[in-house]
């Protein structure tokens, strides 16, 4: 098995890094759609418009991405001499993606509280949530790379 993912491990490594732009993407305009949703109101041919835009994009994208990103990302780290598990890099790495994933479970729960008519956070709120990801992707990004400690 280990030779089998040495030797796809250029290919790995490419679908992983394109599922997780895929997710990032996702990750990155649901919370923009949260914001415009927020300023519409709670009926109507807008707020179904949004209801249909969030769920697709949730269930079309952003969880298949999510699962490919995990799935490619658990290979690579089975691949003999990925990673270096007496590096402290590999930890920052793994929580920064478990609590991106976390967020992505709140942003799936929220879009059901928008479907349902509510608004779950303010305007702001929202606007605040949408940066979390791109902190993460800095830390996770950074760990990779720059493997600091």
């Amino acid at each position: 098995m280990s030779g089998f993912l040495a030797a796809a491990y250029p290919w790995t490594k490419s679908l992983h890094v394109i599922s997780m732009v895929a997710w990032m993407a996702g990750l990155f305009y649901l919370p923009r759609l949260f914001i415009y949703h927020h300023q519409v109101p709670g009926d109507g041919t807008e707020h179904q418009r949004f209801v249909l835009m969030e769920r697709r994009l949730l269930r079309a994208i952003m969880n298949p991405a999510m699962i490919a990103t995990w799935v490619f990302g658990l290979l690579l780290v089975l691949t003999p001499g990925v990673v270096d598990w007496r590096a402290g890099w590999w930890h920052a790495k793994l929580s920064s993606v478990l609590l991106m994933t976390g967020f992505h479970m709140v942003l799936a729960r929220q879009r059901r509280g928008f479907e349902a008519g509510g608004r779950p956070l303010t305007e702001r709120g929202w606007r605040f949530l949408n940066e979390v990801p791109t902190l993460l992707l800095i830390v996770i990004v950074t760990m990779v790379i720059a493997k600091p400690f």
